[in-house]
């Protein structure tokens, strides 16, 4: 990116001011400042960011390398980049950099108490572990949890599918992102408090519906944190910031408002009921967690989740339009292993790599979450011979990683079978350098519960629908940025619904239908 050029005493005052200070660490630590580009009086490097930061951290780390520092109006902020920096920060000096900033807009989630915006103590860390046993109690911890999500998942499934047949009926072209957001909504609301809502329950549309606002507003880079003087004075900055106290009163209100219903009627020794139950009985048992905690993080699983995980499936859906060849081939896969006679369900993941494959391709090469909640720093460290302050706040570009030509042949290109080994089936070694759900201490506590369910509803569709794309519309993938990115608006049609899926047992059945026993072997 061209850099500005210092034309009048003030800039170059402050440019030699940074030289002296940069001098000043190299004279006492032996250690250097990151390099960077240079900042503008008030704004910093703001402007140079556009409407795609994460694109312009990898542009500008080819000039200064993957560690490179910005300001952000006159907070310094140092950018990680590529993999080797990464882990590096995350995993072998972990504590250092597990730290958030106290920006404004972190200390508005979760009425101030948040796992994932708040700060990293032994506080933190008991909130951290008490709400990844809940998660994992409800999900993935053995047979009967995965049955459930599984339950829960495929209702959620149904009713999507009869709404697209409706939506679609007659050659309709149909956004489904409306749907998508209640459908990936109503399954962890049943996971965490023990219900589901209708697509067409205003309230909840309401609370679900503003997940972009959200992102938006604490994302890397957001003019609300980088700025905050902008809220001094009527502008759109802080039009934004209120509506997102507002949004976050509301979203918080919302959970407290089941917190007190889960309270008022809990029964001693009675099993929990969802992770709103579990998570009572766990503070109860761990009494140092202040009991406000805990509607604070059931407020962070339902809404981080809900949030990302209908992110990815709009993008997991674009792509499947995008390459129906793709499409085809996830079909013939699911067809002949999954056959006709019944859905596909958690059982049959070892045997679909093909499926497996696209997901993994989709988060890499979506990169929904290009740039993970800025970290700070705990302490005075270094990374890669240059010296971190405490508090200096970290950005980790993991866009960098999932398009690293170093890493990836033509990362640019769409192709699955990049996941598969000679053999076909999958290559975990490059599953695993897929980042997307961030690493070390801060590693999202969800990211097995939402790989089950990109797989379960992935399956599911291609199995149930034959989705193509409206040729009036450009194919170029658009997205909006914030902390996840989101594709532009985008219709689609589904010619073909299959009826198996209109003839469910009953739901008081709530495990045979699965009908999972005989998983693969129609191969």
């Amino acid at each position: 990116l061209p850099q500005p050029r210092p034309a009048a005493p003030g800039p170059c005052l402050l440019l030699h001011r940074g030289i002296v200070y940069t001098g000043s660490f190299h004279t006492r630590q032996g250690l250097f400042a990151p390099p960077g580009p240079f900042p503008w009086p008030l704004i910093g490097n703001v402007a140079q960011l556009g409407s795609a930061p994460h694109l312009a951290f990898a542009r500008l780390a080819r000039t200064y390398g993957d560690v490179f520092q910005l300001r952000l109006g006159s907070r310094p902020v140092v950018v990680l980049n590529g993999e080797r920096a990464i882990r590096q920060a995350l995993i072998r000096q972990g504590a250092a950099f597990a730290g958030r900033p106290r920006f404004p807009s972190f200390q508005l989630v979760s009425g101030g108490r948040s796992l994932a915006f708040g700060g990293y103590s032994e506080l933190w860390k008991l909130q951290r572990r008490l709400a990844h046993s809940t998660v994992r109690a409800f999900s993935t911890a053995g047979p009967a949890p995965r049955r459930l999500l599984e339950q829960h998942l495929l209702g959620e499934a149904r009713a999507l599918v009869r709404l697209l047949a409706r939506g679609c009926a007659g050659g309709a072209f149909l956004d489904p992102s409306r749907s998508l957001v209640v459908a990936v909504a109503n399954v962890m609301s049943a996971l965490c408090f023990g219900r589901r809502y209708s697509h067409g329950d205003a309230e909840f549309l309401r609370l679900v519906g503003r997940n972009e606002q959200f992102g938006r507003t604490v994302g890397a880079g957001s003019l609300v944190d980088a700025l905050p003087w902008l809220q001094r004075f009527p502008n759109p900055v802080r039009a934004t910031y209120r509506a997102f106290r507002q949004l976050n009163r509301d979203f918080y209100g919302f959970v407290r408002g089941k917190f007190a219903q889960h309270r008022a009627r809990a029964r001693p020794g009675a099993a929990p009921r969802d992770m709103l139950d579990a998570f009572i009985r766990l503070q109860q048992e761990q009494p140092r967690l202040p009991l406000e905690h805990v509607p604070a993080t059931v407020t962070d699983i339902f809404g981080a989740s809900q949030d990302t995980l209908s992110t990815a499936l709009q993008w997991l859906l674009i792509f499947l339009i995008r390459y129906p060849e793709v499409q085809a081939k996830m079909q013939e896969e699911v067809d002949r292993i999954v056959g006709r006679d019944r859905l596909p369900c958690a059982e049959d993941q070892p045997h679909l790599p093909y499926v497996v494959a696209f997901v993994y391709e989709s988060l890499r090469f979506s990169s929904f979450v290009p740039v993970t909640i800025p970290h700070a720093t705990t302490v005075d460290t270094s990374i890669m011979g240059y010296l971190i302050p405490k508090d200096t706040v970290i950005f980790i570009n993991q866009w960098s990683v999932n398009h690293d030509p170093a890493k990836w042949s033509n990362p640019e290109d769409f192709d699955p079978t990049r996941f598969l080994d000679e053999n076909g089936f999958i290559n975990k070694d490059l599953t695993s350098n897929v980042m997307i759900f961030s690493l070390g201490k801060r590693r999202c506590i969800g990211e097995e519960l939402s790989k089950m369910q990109l797989f379960l509803f992935t399956s599911i569709l291609v199995h149930q629908c034959n989705f193509i794309a409206n040729p009036n519309e450009d194919s170029k993938m658009d997205f909006t940025y914030g902390l996840t990115v989101k594709p532009k608006p985008f219709t689609w049609n589904c010619p073909s619904i299959k009826q198996v899926f209109l003839n469910f047992r009953k739901r008081e059945e709530p495990y045979e239908y699965i009908k999972c026993q005989n998983a693969g072997q129609n191969s």
